[in-house]
């Protein structure tokens, strides 16, 4: 079994409305993570969800509003030089950090487990 390593997880909460530069912030966000070479990010779309606002984000007809949470993980250091850049591409939102222990897991190609 491999040793746990301490690690942070961010989770960015804001609407698929949200943009960067004319793109979904959500994209933006990952396209940023990758060019950091960040450990990884992952992009959930919510069914409902509010914030400071008490505004109801969820499927319109017309409109979509639905709730984004994106979530990185990576090293302390990692993360403490991402999330200012963060808070720049934000125009609102949420993020949230929190310790994590993680355990990588890469097999050799061809190996099977029994």
């Amino acid at each position: 079994m491999q040793p746990y390593q301490p690690a942070k997880l961010l989770r960015l909460h804001f609407t698929e409305r949200d943009r960067y530069k004319g793109q979904p912030l959500y994209e933006a966000v990952i396209e940023k993570c990758r060019e950091l070479n960040i450990a990884g990010a992952t992009v959930f779309r919510g069914l409902e969800g509010y914030g400071d606002t008490a505004e109801i984000h969820r499927s319109h007809l017309v409109r979509h509003d639905l709730p984004i949470v994106v979530q990185i993980v990576d090293s302390a250091e990692n993360v403490q030089r991402l999330v200012p850049i963060l808070e720049e591409m934000m125009d609102k939102g949420l993020i949230a950090i929190s310790d994590v222990e993680v355990i990588r897991i890469q097999k050799a190609k061809g190996v099977q487990s029994v």
